[in-house]
């Protein structure tokens, strides 16, 4: 395992929501990671998020560590759940909610 995927093996273990999304939770970078916050926030899910556009090596190293090929990606309780649209799918069929055991 390359240290890049290591670093994000720690980070997807060690915390239980996590999203790697362009930007930060206060300034996403693109209209994908700024739904993902929006329906993480609406959940009222605490979460971590890992903004890829710091490091390059998290960039490639996502994509490869979850086998999909875009940003945002969400990760619960250390398993790779999806990018905004299948989030937006959970949220609007209740799964997400449910996934996260928030409080809408």
């Amino acid at each position: 395992m390359s240290d890049g995927n290591s670093r994000i093996d720690e980070i997807v273990k060690k915390n239980d929501v996590v999203l790697f999304m362009k930007g930060t939770a206060l300034f996403p970078q693109c209209g994908f990671s700024s739904r993902a916050i929006a329906i993480l926030d609406r959940l009222g899910t605490n979460y971590e998020t890992v903004d890829v556009l710091q490091d390059p090596e998290i960039r490639q190293g996502i994509k490869e560590y979850s086998d999909w090929p875009t940003i945002p990606q969400l990760y619960v309780k250390g398993e790779f759940v999806g990018g905004s649209d299948i989030m937006m799918e959970m949220y609007e069929s209740g799964e997400l909610e449910e996934l996260l055991g928030a409080k809408a």
